[in-house]
Parts: C-alpha cells; structure tokens; sequence
C-alpha cells in the first residue's frame, strides 16, 4: 500500500503526518522550503485545552514550558474594567500561548525520528493525477520527481497549490481586519493575564481608538495587536514605535517603561471557505480549506482538529479497505464545524465595528459586546466552544439503552482518570490518536482496588466479551466517575476523541450498532481500491 502524500509542511501537514505515523501508515511531506522555519516570536498561536494535549502527545514538549497558559483574562473599555476570569485547571482551563516556530520545530523534530514519516524539502507540487487505486504527484525543479500515494492531503496554506489543481472555489471576504503586530519584552501590570483594552483613553476619537490585546509569552515577552481603521493605509515603522510606546505609557501610568522589541508585523484576516474538502483520493486541510481569524478565533487551532479527524479515517480506509462514508464524513464534520464558526463570527462582526445601529446605544450593549469578544478569545459559545458534531453522518441512530450525560453526542469528551487494560491509571485523552476505538465503564469503587479483583466481576467478562466483537479494534477503560454518568454507564469515544454514545449499562448490540455507525457503517471492497 502506497503512503500519504501530504503537501506542506507547517503546522497542520506535521501533525497529519505523526498522527498518520502513530497509526501506522506511512507518509511523504512535500515541503516546499528548505526545511526550517525563521523563528518569528510575533507569529503566535493560541490553542484550546484538547489541541495543546494533541501537541504534547505527539512532540512530547512540555506545553507548559513551552508556551504559555493564561493565569486570567481582563477585558477594559475605555478606564472601566469590564470583565475579569481567573482560570482554574479543574473548572475552566487556561488556553495555552505558544510561538508557531517553537510548535512547528517540535513537531519537526518528532518527526524525524519517525520510520513511517518522510519529508522531502525543496518539493513544490504542480500537478496531481488519480486513478483509482492511487494518486500521482509531481514536483517541479532540476530533478523532478513523481510521488506515488494511496491518498493526498493538501496542507499548503492559503495560496494552496493542491486546492487550484482540483479546481475547488475557495470563497468569502478578503481583509475581514488588519492588525498591527509587536512582540517585546516588557514588565507591565497584569503578570501573565490577557487582557483586551476597547477605547483605551489616550486614544479618545476617531477609527483609530479600536482595541488592543495582550497576550503573555514565556520569558516576559508579550504579544500586542492594535485592531487597525479599515483601508489599506500603510503600517510604518514609525507608526508601529508610536503605538507601543502610547500604549505601555498608558498601561503603566506614566512614562513609556523600557522595552525590548523583538519582532512586528501586520496580520490581516481572511474569512474564506473552500466549497469542497475532498476530490476523490485529495482532501484539504487547514489555511488550504478555510480562513478565519476575526473576533479572537483561532485559525491553527481549528486546522490542528482538520489533521486530528482526518488521521483517523485515513488509517482505517488504509489499512481495511475502502470506507467512502467514513471518508466523506471528514468534510461534513470539519467543514460544517469551520463554517458555523464563520457564520457566528460574521453575524457579531457589524455589531461590534460599527454596523449595529441603535443597538449599540441601549444600556449594557458595550457589556454584551466584551462577552461576545472575550468568548471567542477565551474559547467559549459560538464563535470559539469546543467543537462538537452533533449533526455528524456517523451519529448511531435509535439505540434503545441511550442514556444522557453532561458530554453530549458528537462532542469532545471529559478528561478524566482511567484505568488501563495494563493496570495503569492515566488521563483519558493519553488513549487517543491510536487508531483503536474507547470503550470507557464508569465503575466508582474500582479505584481502590488493584484491577485484578475486579477485572473478572460484576459486568467485566460480559463487557470485555462486546468489545472484542466489535467491527474495529477497541480499548476497554474504566473510570471511577464521568461527569454526569450513574455507575455502569458505557461510553463509547471515537479515536479523536469525540463521544458516539453513552449506554446505561452492558448493552452489547447498542455497543456493536454505535462502533459500526462511528466507522461510517460496514467497509465496501470496491474494484482497485488498494484494500491492504
């Protein structure tokens, strides 16, 4: 079998391609640079809870060293303090700051100890053919060299090469906002919290007065984007050192503190959509499949998830043979997921520049405005929650012993300890993005006890009997509580992680209907499919 070509090499092609090694397929990235990246501490990301632990899973870099998690976030208009959130590792966990470079060199650096991974630099693509055993790829230069691949994942950013060959249209609006840019090395008065300033004071008229963040990064560094008027003026140098110093100046109270600037830049957002993510044998992912970025949400984030819900259903058609439904579910979930957050984003946007009418004059309307921002930089609500596929085309249909719980259908699922087939206890999501599904048994009790007494009791045998007749590899856990779960209940979790049904109790059909309906129903031999 033939491995997956993936074309690009940033964040998003480096994660499908680990993901893929960790599953056991194989994988070409075409990188078309030379295989580095130019540290640039003004290029950061920000990544919810589940996409910071995906990293660490893969790269095996300590996170929290790393990058940085948010000890708050303060929201001001103005000199009034609208809103502040102190996180909590249990009840509301920090989203972690981290600079791209640092990220994409750990996951370059995990990658090359892969034996199932291979990155080609100095490959641009420019042409791609199928057929329907496989995919061909071209890459251009002195010595060009054809790619021979099972399937191709097209993670080439905006500009996306794979994206203009499959004639896909990628429509929305161009230069949603500017943002000025400024990485430095400042002390200002709110260690390690993010805050947003609407109308700071020292700019009192005009469209100029926008907003500034601040976003804190290990070592004293901090992120600041100034939200710039609309138009295309020029952002000059002199421009950017006025900004830095009026707003550290009124921050501080007083005279402009010192500072060490390390980097700027001008980052403009796009909301763009691609009408398609899959041709056949070639799915997209990542900046290649949608632009966002607008009112806090994250980009990278949400093309880390494109890799994640891919990878999976990649490796199943890899290793077992066609799984059309299963594979055409990719664009559904993501592109489902990534187009709500752009409705929400585009909805809000009117109201909170300018465009809201007499609703911005009704009393608390600046209160309800910070809520809107603050939830998608703080990943809350529409325009940043956690992604959940509740309308999925892999939901399993009328089972009899559903029960509820406080993760519903489609959504990702708790965090919580469990004991392992080994006897080990660990968190829940170290279980993910090993191909097998999770069959998890809420059992309070079995904590205190070694698992060998209660591996043979109770509901055990007549459990672990259901899931060794399950239509996928499965792994049986046990939790001593799950939020919202009665004892006995049976959760079944996809491999990313997203939950496909809870049970009330050792239904052994119900259990086998909900995998075969995760895996997008039975597998379809088709005449040169590639079945391994």
């Amino acid at each position: 079998m033939d491995p997956v070509i993936i074309v690009g090499a940033g964040p998003v092609g480096l994660t499908l391609a680990l993901s893929l090694a960790r599953q056991e397929v194989p994988s070409v990235v075409l990188d078309e640079g030379p295989g580095k990246d130019e540290p640039r501490p003004a290029r950061t990301v920000v990544l919810r809870e589940d996409t910071a632990d995906l990293m660490a899973r893969l790269t095996g870099l300590d996170m929290e060293q790393a990058g940085t998690r948010w000890a708050g976030w303060r929201s001001l208009r103005r000199k009034q303090v609208m809103r502040e959130v102190t996180f909590d590792d249990a009840a509301e966990p920090a989203p972690l700051h981290i600079a791209q470079h640092v990220l994409t060199g750990a996951l370059r650096e995990a990658l090359a100890g892969e034996r199932l991974a291979k990155v080609a630099v100095d490959s641009r693509i420019d042409t791609i053919e199928q057929e329907p055993s496989g995919v061909t790829a071209h890459t251009r230069g002195p010595k060009g060299t054809w790619w021979r691949g099972s399937y191709l994942a097209g993670c080439d950013g905006p500009r996306s090469t794979v994206r203009k060959l499959q004639d896909i249209r990628f429509p929305g609006r161009t230069a949603v906002e500017r943002h000025a840019v400024a990485a430095l090395r400042a002390e200002l008065p709110w260690h390690g919290q993010a805050l947003l300033h609407r109308m700071p004071p020292w700019r009192t008229s005009g469209p100029s007065a926008g907003e500034v963040t601040g976003r804190p990064l290990p070592d004293g560094v901090w992120r600041l984007d100034w939200l710039l008027p609309p138009g295309k003026d020029l952002v000059t140098p002199e421009l950017l050192l006025a900004r830095i110093r009026e707003t550290l100046s009124g921050w501080t109270g007083g005279s402009t503190p010192s500072y060490e600037l390390l980097d700027t830049g001008v980052h403009t957002v796009h909301h763009r959509l691609a009408r398609r993510w899959r041709s056949g044998r070639v799915f997209l992912a990542g900046d290649a499949a949608h632009l966002l970025g607008a009112l806090g949400t994250q980009g990278l984030d949400e093309g880390l998830r494109d890799a994640d819900n891919l990878a999976w259903k990649l490796a199943l058609a890899w290793h077992h043979g066609p799984h059309e439904a299963l594979l055409d579910s990719y664009q559904a979930e993501r592109r489902g997921a990534v187009s709500a957050r752009l409705r929400a984003a585009d909805q809000v946007l009117p109201l909170l520049r300018g465009g809201g009418g007499l609703r911005a004059y009704v009393p608390g309307a600046s209160r309800g405005h910070d809520v809107l921002l603050a939830d998608g930089h703080l990943g809350r609500g529409a325009l940043g929650g956690p992604t959940a596929y509740a309308a999925s085309p892999l939901a399993p249909r009328h089972l009899e012993g559903e029960v509820p719980v406080d993760t519903a259908p489609g959504a990702p699922i708790a965090d919580v300890r469990v004991t392992a087939e080994d006897g080990s206890v660990v968190r829940l999501r170290d279980r993910l993005g090993r191909g097998a599904l999770l069959v998890v048994l809420v059992a309070p009790g079995t904590g205190v006890w070694d698992r060998k007494h209660w591996v043979t009791a109770g509901v055990m045998p007549r459990l672990a009997a259901a899931v060794a007749a399950l239509p996928h590899p499965a792994e049986l856990l046990v939790a001593e509580s799950y939020p919202g779960a009665a004892a006995h209940t049976v959760l079944l979790a996809r491999p990313d992680g997203h939950l496909v049904a809870a049970l009330g109790g050792v239904r052994p059909a119900d259990l086998y209907s909900a995998a075969e309906a995760a895996l997008g129903g039975p597998a379809r031999a088709e005449s040169g499919a590639g079945a391994r």
